[in-house]
Protein backbone atom coordinates (compact mmCIF):
# COMPACT_ATOMS: atom_id res chain seq x y z
CA UNK A 1 0.00 0.00 0.00
CA UNK A 2 1.20 3.33 -0.85
CA UNK A 3 1.34 5.76 2.02
CA UNK A 4 0.57 9.76 1.57
CA UNK A 5 1.45 12.83 3.00
CA UNK A 6 -0.35 14.72 0.31
CA UNK A 7 -3.30 13.81 -2.10
CA UNK A 8 -0.71 11.97 -4.03
CA UNK A 9 2.80 10.55 -3.64
CA UNK A 10 4.08 8.04 -7.12
CA UNK A 11 6.00 9.79 -10.43
CA UNK A 12 8.52 10.49 -13.74
CA UNK A 13 9.69 12.80 -16.10
CA UNK A 14 8.84 13.14 -20.20
CA UNK A 15 7.00 16.08 -21.23
CA UNK A 16 8.14 19.95 -20.91
CA UNK A 17 5.77 22.26 -20.38
CA UNK A 18 6.39 25.81 -19.15
CA UNK A 19 4.57 26.04 -15.68
CA UNK A 20 4.17 28.62 -12.90
CA UNK A 21 2.56 27.94 -9.73
CA UNK A 22 -0.97 28.27 -10.94
CA UNK A 23 -0.53 26.58 -13.89
CA UNK A 24 0.88 23.43 -11.95
CA UNK A 25 -2.14 23.43 -9.34
CA UNK A 26 -4.48 23.63 -12.60
CA UNK A 27 -2.82 20.53 -13.96
CA UNK A 28 -3.22 18.56 -10.96
CA UNK A 29 -6.94 19.49 -11.16
CA UNK A 30 -6.56 18.37 -14.46
CA UNK A 31 -5.41 15.12 -13.31
CA UNK A 32 -7.29 14.62 -10.49
CA UNK A 33 -10.24 15.24 -12.59
CA UNK A 34 -9.90 12.21 -14.85
CA UNK A 35 -8.48 10.21 -11.74
CA UNK A 36 -11.51 10.33 -9.92
CA UNK A 37 -13.43 9.12 -13.64
CA UNK A 38 -11.26 6.55 -13.38
CA UNK A 39 -9.42 7.21 -16.20
CA UNK A 40 -5.80 6.68 -15.32
CA UNK A 41 -3.99 7.26 -18.44
CA UNK A 42 -5.44 10.18 -19.41
CA UNK A 43 -4.76 11.81 -15.95
CA UNK A 44 -1.29 10.25 -16.39
CA UNK A 45 -0.74 12.14 -19.77
CA UNK A 46 -1.57 15.22 -17.88
CA UNK A 47 0.80 14.73 -15.09
CA UNK A 48 3.85 13.30 -17.58
CA UNK A 49 3.40 16.56 -19.28
CA UNK A 50 4.64 19.04 -16.78
CA UNK A 51 7.76 20.65 -16.68
CA UNK A 52 9.55 19.06 -13.24
CA UNK A 53 12.36 21.94 -13.48
CA UNK A 54 10.56 24.32 -10.84
CA UNK A 55 9.95 24.91 -7.66
CA UNK A 56 11.21 21.97 -5.54
CA UNK A 57 7.34 21.66 -3.68
CA UNK A 58 5.76 21.81 -7.22
CA UNK A 59 8.19 19.47 -8.45
CA UNK A 60 7.48 17.15 -5.20
CA UNK A 61 3.59 17.73 -5.65
CA UNK A 62 3.86 16.17 -9.49
CA UNK A 63 6.15 13.36 -9.34
CA UNK A 64 4.13 12.59 -5.83
CA UNK A 65 1.02 12.33 -8.10
CA UNK A 66 3.06 10.82 -11.15
CA UNK A 67 4.62 8.15 -9.30
CA UNK A 68 1.09 7.20 -7.38
CA UNK A 69 -0.71 7.09 -10.88
CA UNK A 70 2.46 5.18 -12.63
CA UNK A 71 2.37 2.35 -9.42
CA UNK A 72 -1.55 2.28 -9.91
CA UNK A 73 -0.90 0.94 -13.50
CA UNK A 74 1.83 -1.95 -12.96
CA UNK A 75 4.43 0.45 -14.30
CA UNK A 76 6.66 0.05 -11.35
CA UNK A 77 9.85 0.60 -13.17
CA UNK A 78 8.17 4.34 -14.21
CA UNK A 79 7.11 4.81 -10.75
CA UNK A 80 10.55 3.83 -9.28
CA UNK A 81 12.09 6.70 -11.59
CA UNK A 82 9.64 8.87 -10.23
CA UNK A 83 10.04 7.92 -7.02
CA UNK A 84 13.78 8.21 -6.95
CA UNK A 85 13.63 12.06 -8.52
CA UNK A 86 11.14 12.87 -5.63
CA UNK A 87 13.91 11.50 -3.27
CA UNK A 88 16.45 13.40 -4.71
CA UNK A 89 14.02 16.41 -4.06
CA UNK A 90 12.76 15.73 -0.95
CA UNK A 91 16.04 13.17 0.08
CA UNK A 92 14.92 13.11 4.02
CA UNK A 93 11.07 12.29 3.53
CA UNK A 94 10.06 9.31 5.26
CA UNK A 95 7.16 9.04 2.78
CA UNK A 96 8.64 9.09 -0.54
CA UNK A 97 11.72 6.73 0.99
CA UNK A 98 8.84 3.93 1.55
CA UNK A 99 6.91 4.37 -1.76
CA UNK A 100 10.40 4.05 -3.34
CA UNK A 101 10.87 0.40 -1.44
CA UNK A 102 7.32 -0.70 -2.32
CA UNK A 103 8.06 0.14 -6.38
CA UNK A 104 12.02 -1.66 -5.66
CA UNK A 105 9.51 -4.65 -3.81
CA UNK A 106 7.19 -5.09 -6.92
CA UNK A 107 10.33 -4.99 -9.37
CA UNK A 108 11.73 -8.19 -7.31
CA UNK A 109 14.66 -6.03 -6.02
CA UNK A 110 13.86 -7.01 -2.57
CA UNK A 111 17.43 -5.94 -1.11
CA UNK A 112 17.02 -2.63 -2.72
CA UNK A 113 13.77 -2.79 -1.29
CA UNK A 114 14.90 -3.51 2.47
CA UNK A 115 17.38 -0.69 2.53
CA UNK A 116 14.68 2.23 1.61
CA UNK A 117 12.10 0.97 3.62
CA UNK A 118 15.04 1.02 6.53
CA UNK A 119 15.42 4.18 5.76
CA UNK A 120 12.10 5.24 5.84
CA UNK A 121 12.06 4.29 9.60
CA UNK A 122 15.41 5.76 10.45
CA UNK A 123 13.71 8.85 8.71
CA UNK A 124 10.65 9.03 11.18
CA UNK A 125 8.29 6.91 9.62
CA UNK A 126 5.37 5.57 11.16
CA UNK A 127 6.87 2.52 12.24
CA UNK A 128 3.60 -0.04 11.51
CA UNK A 129 3.74 -0.18 8.12
CA UNK A 130 7.67 -0.47 7.43
CA UNK A 131 8.42 -3.34 9.82
CA UNK A 132 5.72 -5.34 7.61
CA UNK A 133 7.53 -3.96 4.42
CA UNK A 134 10.56 -5.30 6.11
CA UNK A 135 9.71 -8.27 6.91
CA UNK A 136 8.04 -9.41 3.56
CA UNK A 137 11.81 -8.27 1.96
CA UNK A 138 13.14 -10.56 4.55
CA UNK A 139 10.89 -13.24 3.62
CA UNK A 140 11.63 -12.48 -0.30
CA UNK A 141 15.46 -13.26 0.69
CA UNK A 142 15.02 -16.29 2.73
CA UNK A 143 15.93 -14.99 5.63
CA UNK A 144 12.83 -16.02 7.96
CA UNK A 145 14.22 -15.69 11.62
CA UNK A 146 14.93 -11.73 11.04
CA UNK A 147 11.45 -11.43 8.83
CA UNK A 148 9.63 -13.02 12.01
CA UNK A 149 10.98 -10.31 14.22
CA UNK A 150 10.23 -7.34 11.78
CA UNK A 151 6.56 -8.77 11.99
CA UNK A 152 6.55 -9.14 16.11
CA UNK A 153 7.95 -5.71 15.76
CA UNK A 154 4.59 -4.85 13.91
CA UNK A 155 2.77 -6.86 15.96
CA UNK A 156 3.79 -4.99 19.29
CA UNK A 157 2.46 -1.72 17.81
CA UNK A 158 -0.78 -3.49 16.49
CA UNK A 159 -1.79 -6.98 17.72
CA UNK A 160 -4.93 -7.45 15.21
CA UNK A 161 -2.79 -5.91 12.55
CA UNK A 162 -3.70 -8.36 9.66
CA UNK A 163 -0.68 -7.60 7.05
CA UNK A 164 1.78 -8.10 10.09
CA UNK A 165 -0.59 -11.33 11.39
CA UNK A 166 -0.51 -13.07 7.30
CA UNK A 167 3.40 -11.96 7.05
CA UNK A 168 4.16 -13.66 10.47
CA UNK A 169 2.41 -16.94 9.65
CA UNK A 170 3.97 -16.97 6.42
CA UNK A 171 7.33 -16.77 7.95
CA UNK A 172 6.30 -19.78 10.43
CA UNK A 173 5.23 -21.57 7.16
CA UNK A 174 8.45 -20.69 5.80
CA UNK A 175 10.05 -22.39 8.66
CA UNK A 176 8.35 -25.39 9.17
CA UNK A 177 6.15 -24.60 11.55
CA UNK A 178 3.28 -25.43 10.47
CA UNK A 179 1.12 -25.37 13.51
CA UNK A 180 2.00 -21.73 14.80
CA UNK A 181 1.13 -20.72 11.11
CA UNK A 182 -1.93 -22.54 10.69
CA UNK A 183 -3.21 -21.02 13.93
CA UNK A 184 -2.33 -17.51 12.90
CA UNK A 185 -3.84 -18.37 9.18
CA UNK A 186 -7.11 -19.67 10.73
CA UNK A 187 -7.40 -16.26 13.30
CA UNK A 188 -7.22 -13.88 10.14
CA UNK A 189 -10.04 -16.34 8.37
CA UNK A 190 -12.45 -16.08 11.95
CA UNK A 191 -11.83 -12.09 11.54
CA UNK A 192 -12.02 -12.24 7.53
CA UNK A 193 -13.95 -15.25 5.81
CA UNK A 194 -12.65 -13.42 2.37
CA UNK A 195 -9.14 -13.03 3.75
CA UNK A 196 -7.64 -14.88 0.23
CA UNK A 197 -4.15 -14.58 1.02
CA UNK A 198 -4.72 -16.58 4.00
CA UNK A 199 -6.67 -19.39 2.19
CA UNK A 200 -4.10 -19.23 -0.34
CA UNK A 201 -1.57 -20.00 1.95
CA UNK A 202 -3.53 -22.77 4.07
CA UNK A 203 -3.98 -24.35 0.59
CA UNK A 204 -0.05 -24.17 -0.03
CA UNK A 205 0.25 -25.35 3.91
CA UNK A 206 -2.10 -28.40 4.01
CA UNK A 207 0.01 -29.51 0.57
CA UNK A 208 3.04 -29.43 2.63
CA UNK A 209 1.40 -31.29 5.70
CA UNK A 210 -0.35 -33.92 2.30
CA UNK A 211 -3.66 -32.87 4.11
CA UNK A 212 -5.62 -33.45 1.15
CA UNK A 213 -8.87 -33.42 2.66
CA UNK A 214 -7.84 -29.89 3.88
CA UNK A 215 -6.31 -28.75 0.67
CA UNK A 216 -9.84 -29.33 -1.13
CA UNK A 217 -11.67 -27.47 1.43
CA UNK A 218 -9.31 -24.46 1.72
CA UNK A 219 -9.80 -24.64 -1.86
CA UNK A 220 -13.74 -24.73 -2.40
CA UNK A 221 -13.72 -21.77 0.21
CA UNK A 222 -11.06 -19.69 -1.92
CA UNK A 223 -13.21 -20.68 -5.46
CA UNK A 224 -16.62 -19.15 -3.87
CA UNK A 225 -14.73 -15.82 -3.52
CA UNK A 226 -12.62 -15.88 -6.36
CA UNK A 227 -13.93 -18.24 -9.13
CA UNK A 228 -10.99 -19.76 -11.18
CA UNK A 229 -8.79 -18.72 -8.51
CA UNK A 230 -5.31 -20.82 -9.96
CA UNK A 231 -4.18 -21.53 -6.43
CA UNK A 232 -8.01 -23.09 -5.50
CA UNK A 233 -7.63 -24.93 -8.77
CA UNK A 234 -4.06 -26.24 -8.17
CA UNK A 235 -5.47 -27.67 -5.02
CA UNK A 236 -8.49 -28.96 -5.71
CA UNK A 237 -5.77 -30.79 -9.05
CA UNK A 238 -3.10 -32.16 -5.96
CA UNK A 239 -6.07 -33.00 -3.78
CA UNK A 240 -7.72 -35.54 -6.61
CA UNK A 241 -4.12 -36.88 -8.03
CA UNK A 242 -3.27 -38.02 -4.05
CA UNK A 243 -6.86 -39.37 -4.26
CA UNK A 244 -5.86 -40.97 -7.35
CA UNK A 245 -8.93 -39.97 -9.05
CA UNK A 246 -7.45 -39.33 -12.11
CA UNK A 247 -10.94 -38.03 -14.09
CA UNK A 248 -11.42 -34.95 -11.37
CA UNK A 249 -7.74 -34.38 -11.55
CA UNK A 250 -7.97 -34.19 -15.65
CA UNK A 251 -10.85 -31.53 -14.97
CA UNK A 252 -9.09 -29.76 -12.52
CA UNK A 253 -5.98 -29.34 -14.57
CA UNK A 254 -7.96 -28.91 -17.91
CA UNK A 255 -9.86 -25.52 -15.91
CA UNK A 256 -5.86 -24.73 -15.21
CA UNK A 257 -5.19 -24.50 -18.85
CA UNK A 258 -8.22 -22.47 -19.88
CA UNK A 259 -7.59 -19.89 -17.01
CA UNK A 260 -3.65 -19.85 -17.33
CA UNK A 261 -2.98 -21.80 -20.75
CA UNK A 262 0.66 -20.66 -20.74
CA UNK A 263 1.88 -22.64 -17.58
CA UNK A 264 3.78 -25.90 -18.73
CA UNK A 265 2.90 -27.60 -15.72
CA UNK A 266 -1.22 -27.25 -16.03
CA UNK A 267 -0.53 -28.90 -19.62
CA UNK A 268 1.31 -31.60 -17.92
CA UNK A 269 -0.58 -32.73 -14.95
CA UNK A 270 -3.81 -32.77 -17.52
CA UNK A 271 -1.47 -35.18 -19.58
CA UNK A 272 -0.48 -37.47 -16.85
CA UNK A 273 -3.99 -37.47 -15.74
CA UNK A 274 -5.86 -38.13 -18.99
CA UNK A 275 -3.33 -40.51 -19.06
CA UNK A 276 -4.30 -42.82 -15.89
CA UNK A 277 -7.83 -42.04 -17.08
CA UNK A 278 -7.36 -44.24 -19.94
CA UNK A 279 -8.05 -41.21 -22.13
CA UNK A 280 -4.56 -41.81 -24.05
CA UNK A 281 -5.16 -40.30 -27.18
CA UNK A 282 -6.27 -36.99 -25.44
CA UNK A 283 -3.31 -37.22 -22.85
CA UNK A 284 -1.25 -36.82 -26.15
CA UNK A 285 -2.64 -33.95 -27.25
CA UNK A 286 -1.76 -32.38 -23.49
CA UNK A 287 1.75 -33.53 -23.75
CA UNK A 288 2.20 -31.80 -27.14
CA UNK A 289 1.13 -28.76 -25.94
CA UNK A 290 3.33 -28.86 -22.84
CA UNK A 291 6.24 -29.01 -25.08
CA UNK A 292 5.12 -26.34 -27.31
CA UNK A 293 5.03 -24.37 -23.97
CA UNK A 294 8.70 -25.47 -23.07
CA UNK A 295 10.47 -27.55 -25.60
CA UNK A 296 13.45 -28.98 -23.31
CA UNK A 297 10.45 -30.07 -21.00
CA UNK A 298 12.30 -33.54 -20.90
CA UNK A 299 9.67 -36.12 -19.16
CA UNK A 300 7.11 -34.76 -21.28
CA UNK A 301 8.98 -36.06 -24.48
CA UNK A 302 9.32 -39.10 -22.81
CA UNK A 303 5.52 -39.39 -21.42
CA UNK A 304 4.47 -38.36 -25.08
CA UNK A 305 6.75 -41.68 -26.51
CA UNK A 306 5.10 -43.99 -23.92
CA UNK A 307 1.42 -42.72 -25.07
CA UNK A 308 2.50 -43.35 -28.58
CA UNK A 309 3.80 -46.76 -27.99
CA UNK A 310 1.09 -47.97 -26.12
CA UNK A 311 -1.09 -46.88 -28.95
CA UNK A 312 1.90 -48.89 -31.34
CA UNK A 313 2.07 -45.75 -33.14
CA UNK A 314 6.10 -46.25 -33.07
CA UNK A 315 7.13 -43.76 -35.80
CA UNK A 316 5.94 -41.13 -33.64
CA UNK A 317 7.52 -42.61 -29.91
CA UNK A 318 10.70 -43.00 -31.69
CA UNK A 319 10.47 -39.29 -32.76
CA UNK A 320 9.35 -38.50 -29.17
CA UNK A 321 12.26 -40.58 -27.57
CA UNK A 322 14.73 -38.81 -29.98
CA UNK A 323 14.24 -35.43 -28.86
CA UNK A 324 14.57 -36.47 -25.51
CA UNK A 325 17.30 -38.09 -25.95
CA UNK A 326 19.18 -34.40 -27.73
CA UNK A 327 17.74 -32.82 -24.38
CA UNK A 328 19.68 -35.56 -22.32
CA UNK A 329 22.20 -37.04 -24.11
CA UNK A 330 24.05 -38.80 -21.27
CA UNK A 331 20.69 -40.22 -20.42
CA UNK A 332 21.23 -44.25 -20.95
CA UNK A 333 17.70 -45.23 -20.21
CA UNK A 334 16.68 -42.71 -23.04
CA UNK A 335 19.55 -44.40 -25.56
CA UNK A 336 17.66 -47.43 -24.87
CA UNK A 337 14.21 -46.70 -25.27
CA UNK A 338 14.70 -44.90 -28.43
CA UNK A 339 17.37 -48.05 -29.58
CA UNK A 340 14.16 -50.64 -28.17
CA UNK A 341 11.76 -48.83 -30.28
CA UNK A 342 13.79 -48.45 -32.90
CA UNK A 343 13.70 -52.23 -32.97
CA UNK A 344 10.36 -52.80 -32.75
CA UNK A 345 9.30 -50.83 -35.66
CA UNK A 346 11.22 -53.47 -37.26
CA UNK A 347 15.15 -51.57 -37.88
CA UNK A 348 16.86 -54.55 -36.68
CA UNK A 349 20.02 -53.35 -37.97
CA UNK A 350 19.82 -49.66 -36.63
CA UNK A 351 18.55 -51.32 -33.11
CA UNK A 352 22.08 -53.21 -32.93
CA UNK A 353 23.88 -50.34 -34.14
CA UNK A 354 22.21 -48.26 -31.48
CA UNK A 355 22.88 -51.12 -28.51
CA UNK A 356 26.39 -51.31 -29.78
CA UNK A 357 26.87 -47.74 -29.22
CA UNK A 358 25.29 -47.49 -25.71
CA UNK A 359 26.70 -50.47 -24.74
CA UNK A 360 30.53 -49.23 -25.83
CA UNK A 361 29.31 -46.02 -23.97
CA UNK A 362 27.98 -47.21 -21.03
CA UNK A 363 29.22 -50.51 -20.45
CA UNK A 364 26.84 -50.74 -17.23
CA UNK A 365 23.85 -50.46 -19.17
CA UNK A 366 22.63 -54.41 -19.06
CA UNK A 367 19.76 -53.80 -20.81
CA UNK A 368 21.58 -52.96 -23.85
CA UNK A 369 23.67 -55.95 -23.58
CA UNK A 370 20.73 -58.03 -23.16
CA UNK A 371 19.14 -57.03 -26.80
CA UNK A 372 22.57 -56.68 -28.42
CA UNK A 373 22.79 -60.05 -27.45
CA UNK A 374 19.38 -61.55 -28.46
CA UNK A 375 19.92 -59.59 -31.67
CA UNK A 376 23.02 -61.38 -32.14
CA UNK A 377 22.07 -64.96 -31.44
CA UNK A 378 18.74 -64.00 -33.82
CA UNK A 379 21.30 -63.63 -36.60
CA UNK A 380 23.27 -66.54 -35.34
CA UNK A 381 25.96 -64.77 -34.38
CA UNK A 382 26.85 -66.95 -31.88
CA UNK A 383 29.83 -65.92 -30.37
CA UNK A 384 28.98 -62.16 -30.26
CA UNK A 385 25.79 -63.24 -28.24
CA UNK A 386 27.55 -65.50 -25.76
CA UNK A 387 29.71 -62.47 -25.20
CA UNK A 388 27.31 -60.15 -24.69
CA UNK A 389 25.15 -62.54 -22.37
CA UNK A 390 28.24 -62.48 -20.30
CA UNK A 391 28.68 -59.22 -20.06
CA UNK A 392 24.84 -58.90 -18.98
CA UNK A 393 25.84 -61.36 -16.17
CA UNK A 394 28.55 -59.66 -14.78
CA UNK A 395 26.08 -56.80 -14.16
CA UNK A 396 23.45 -59.05 -12.65
CA UNK A 397 24.88 -62.33 -11.68
CA UNK A 398 21.48 -63.50 -11.03
CA UNK A 399 19.57 -62.73 -14.16
CA UNK A 400 17.32 -65.74 -15.91
CA UNK A 401 16.38 -64.84 -19.07
CA UNK A 402 20.44 -63.96 -19.61
CA UNK A 403 21.47 -67.20 -18.28
CA UNK A 404 19.21 -69.26 -20.18
CA UNK A 405 20.05 -67.14 -23.51
CA UNK A 406 23.76 -67.38 -22.80
CA UNK A 407 23.34 -71.62 -22.27
CA UNK A 408 21.55 -71.65 -25.65
CA UNK A 409 24.34 -69.73 -27.35
CA UNK A 410 27.63 -71.86 -25.76
CA UNK A 411 24.84 -74.84 -27.25
CA UNK A 412 24.63 -73.54 -30.52
CA UNK A 413 28.92 -73.27 -30.24
CA UNK A 414 28.73 -76.76 -29.19
CA UNK A 415 30.32 -75.74 -26.01
CA UNK A 416 27.88 -77.77 -24.33
CA UNK A 417 29.81 -78.35 -20.89
CA UNK A 418 29.60 -74.74 -20.48
CA UNK A 419 25.82 -74.54 -21.41
CA UNK A 420 24.95 -77.64 -19.16
CA UNK A 421 27.10 -75.57 -16.34
CA UNK A 422 25.06 -72.62 -16.97
CA UNK A 423 22.05 -73.83 -16.78
CA UNK A 424 22.39 -76.19 -14.34
CA UNK A 425 23.31 -72.91 -11.97
CA UNK A 426 20.16 -71.20 -12.61
CA UNK A 427 17.56 -74.98 -11.65
CA UNK A 428 20.00 -74.69 -8.43
CA UNK A 429 18.24 -71.27 -7.31
CA UNK A 430 15.50 -72.19 -9.62
CA UNK A 431 14.62 -75.48 -9.86
CA UNK A 432 11.80 -75.60 -11.57
CA UNK A 433 12.62 -72.64 -14.36
CA UNK A 434 11.31 -74.29 -17.53
CA UNK A 435 13.35 -72.71 -20.24
CA UNK A 436 16.47 -74.20 -18.22
CA UNK A 437 14.82 -77.47 -17.56
CA UNK A 438 14.22 -77.43 -21.91
CA UNK A 439 17.84 -76.45 -22.81
CA UNK A 440 19.52 -78.96 -20.52
CA UNK A 441 16.94 -81.67 -22.61
CA UNK A 442 17.94 -80.71 -26.12
CA UNK A 443 21.52 -80.73 -24.64
CA UNK A 444 21.18 -84.38 -22.81
CA UNK A 445 20.26 -85.10 -26.91
CA UNK A 446 22.52 -83.50 -28.64
CA UNK A 447 25.20 -85.44 -26.85
CA UNK A 448 23.36 -87.65 -27.03
CA UNK A 449 22.38 -88.71 -23.31
CA UNK A 450 18.70 -90.51 -23.55
CA UNK A 451 18.71 -91.27 -19.52
CA UNK A 452 19.88 -87.54 -18.96
CA UNK A 453 17.46 -86.04 -21.48
CA UNK A 454 14.36 -88.51 -20.31
CA UNK A 455 15.33 -87.04 -16.33
CA UNK A 456 14.87 -83.46 -17.80
CA UNK A 457 11.45 -84.11 -19.31
CA UNK A 458 9.83 -85.73 -16.49
CA UNK A 459 10.59 -82.41 -14.22
CA UNK A 460 9.18 -80.28 -17.29
CA UNK A 461 6.45 -82.79 -16.28
CA UNK A 462 6.41 -82.60 -12.47
CA UNK A 463 6.66 -78.40 -13.21
CA UNK A 464 3.48 -78.39 -14.68
CA UNK A 465 4.77 -78.63 -18.50
CA UNK A 466 2.18 -81.22 -19.87
CA UNK A 467 2.29 -80.01 -23.42
CA UNK A 468 1.54 -82.89 -25.97
CA UNK A 469 5.43 -82.10 -27.46
CA UNK A 470 7.13 -82.93 -23.90
CA UNK A 471 4.73 -86.11 -23.09
CA UNK A 472 5.13 -87.25 -26.99
CA UNK A 473 8.99 -86.76 -26.75
CA UNK A 474 9.09 -88.16 -23.08
CA UNK A 475 7.39 -91.36 -24.58
CA UNK A 476 10.03 -91.21 -27.49
CA UNK A 477 12.80 -91.00 -24.79
CA UNK A 478 11.29 -94.27 -22.95
CA UNK A 479 10.52 -96.34 -25.90
CA UNK A 480 14.84 -95.64 -26.99
CA UNK A 481 15.66 -96.63 -23.93
CA UNK A 482 13.23 -99.55 -23.89
CA UNK A 483 10.58 -98.53 -20.99
CA UNK A 484 7.91 -99.62 -23.31
CA UNK A 485 5.27 -99.55 -20.60
CA UNK A 486 6.55 -96.16 -19.70
CA UNK A 487 6.52 -95.10 -23.45
CA UNK A 488 2.82 -96.64 -23.64
CA UNK A 489 1.70 -94.07 -21.15
CA UNK A 490 3.56 -90.74 -22.28
CA UNK A 491 1.79 -91.51 -25.33
CA UNK A 492 -1.20 -92.00 -24.64
CA UNK A 493 -1.28 -88.82 -21.87
CA UNK A 494 0.10 -87.17 -25.49
CA UNK A 495 -3.31 -88.17 -27.23
CA UNK A 496 -5.48 -87.26 -24.33
CA UNK A 497 -3.86 -83.69 -24.59
CA UNK A 498 -3.98 -83.81 -28.42
CA UNK A 499 -6.46 -86.59 -29.78
CA UNK A 500 -5.10 -85.77 -33.60
CA UNK A 501 -1.51 -86.11 -32.63
CA UNK A 502 -0.78 -88.32 -35.81
CA UNK A 503 2.99 -89.28 -34.62
CA UNK A 504 1.76 -90.14 -31.41
CA UNK A 505 -0.94 -92.66 -32.58
CA UNK A 506 1.89 -93.96 -34.73
CA UNK A 507 4.66 -94.47 -32.08
CA UNK A 508 1.80 -96.13 -29.86
CA UNK A 509 1.15 -98.26 -32.64
CA UNK A 510 4.86 -99.79 -32.41
CA UNK A 511 5.22 -99.99 -28.67
CA UNK A 512 1.99 -101.77 -28.74
CA UNK A 513 3.14 -104.25 -31.34
CA UNK A 514 6.37 -105.05 -29.31
CA UNK A 515 3.95 -105.44 -26.80
CA UNK A 516 1.77 -107.53 -28.48
CA UNK A 517 -1.32 -105.58 -28.46
CA UNK A 518 -1.65 -105.79 -32.58
CA UNK A 519 -4.90 -105.56 -32.85
CA UNK A 520 -5.18 -101.82 -30.45
CA UNK A 521 -1.63 -101.57 -32.77
CA UNK A 522 -3.03 -101.65 -36.00
CA UNK A 523 -6.26 -99.72 -34.41
CA UNK A 524 -3.74 -96.65 -33.98
CA UNK A 525 -1.95 -97.00 -37.36
CA UNK A 526 -5.04 -96.32 -39.18
CA UNK A 527 -6.37 -93.92 -37.16
CA UNK A 528 -2.71 -92.09 -37.54
CA UNK A 529 -2.72 -93.01 -41.49
CA UNK A 530 -6.88 -91.02 -41.24
CA UNK A 531 -5.61 -88.11 -39.66
CA UNK A 532 -2.07 -87.86 -41.66
CA UNK A 533 -2.46 -89.32 -44.89
CA UNK A 534 1.44 -88.37 -45.68
CA UNK A 535 2.24 -90.75 -42.89
CA UNK A 536 1.86 -93.87 -45.63
CA UNK A 537 4.81 -92.78 -47.68
CA UNK A 538 7.40 -95.28 -47.77
CA UNK A 539 5.29 -97.73 -45.83
CA UNK A 540 5.69 -100.00 -49.09
CA UNK A 541 9.35 -100.08 -49.21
Amino acid sequence: MLTDNSTYNVGSDRGRIPAEADAVSRLLAVAVSYHLKGAREEALKVLEGVDTNIRPEDAAEVLSARGHVQFELGRYQDALLSYTQLANVRPNDATWRFNLGLSLQNLARYADALESFRKSLSLGAKPLEPHVAIGTCLLHLNRHAEALESFDAALELAPDSEPALFGKAAALQTGWEFDEAAAIYERILARNPKAEGSLINMISLSMQRKDYDRVQSYAERLLEIHPNALAALEGLAAAAFAREDYPAAAKCSGQLTEVAPNVYDHWFNLGVARYKSGQVREAIAAYRHATEIRADAIFAHINLAVAHEELGELPQARAAYQRASLIAPDRADLQFHLAWTVERSGSVDEAESLYEKLAASNPESGNAWFRLGYLKLARNDYRASAEAFENCLKKRPEWPEAEINLGLSYARLDDYDRAESTLEKLLLRQPQAIDALRGLAAIALKRPNHEKALEYHQRLLEAGEMTPEVLYNSGLLSQQLDKLDDAAGFYRSALEVQPAFAEAMLNLGHVLEVLGHKDEARDYWVSALQTKPELARGYFN
